[in-house]
């Protein structure tokens, strides 16, 4: 078994407490699903927000998914001119038998733009999506 680091990033179409809560527990569901881990497979997670986003903390999704005893925190993403509005993002650590080449990390509506580096990128088509890079 091995500590794996799994990244997931998700953006928003406004800042909203319910819209918030339903695209980071999509993310965080994804990255559990695509990985096939299970919420006692994780040691901590990250989450970044962009400063536009202040409805809720990310963290609070994940904790209404089961995450209680798992460290959870939040921080705000750096502001550089041109980045794109609205993101969350993730960054877990997890123990799994996964390689490191094989690990999924799911990026969702606009965000997918951010890593199309990615080989294995999910991508979550949406027709309000802000084509902000």
């Amino acid at each position: 078994m091995a500590v794996r680091a799994v990244r997931g990033a998700t953006q928003l179409e406004r800042d909203d407490r319910e819209h918030m809560l339903e695209r980071v527990a999509e993310m965080v569901t994804d990255v559990l699903s695509a990985n096939e881990l299970d919420v006692d497979d994780f040691i901590s997670v990250i989450f970044t927000s962009t400063s536009d986003l202040v409805s809720e903390f990310p963290a609070y999704a994940a904790r209404r998914l089961g995450f209680d005893d798992v460290p959870l925190i939040c921080t705000r993403e750096l502001e550089i001119e041109g980045s794109m509005p609205r993101v969350v993002r993730m960054m877990a650590h997890v123990e799994t038998d996964l390689a490191r080449k094989d690990v999924t990390h799911v990026y969702l509506h606009g965000a997918a733009a951010l890593r199309r580096d990615l080989v294995k990128v999910r991508s979550v088509p949406d027709q309000d999506q802000d084509p902000t890079p």
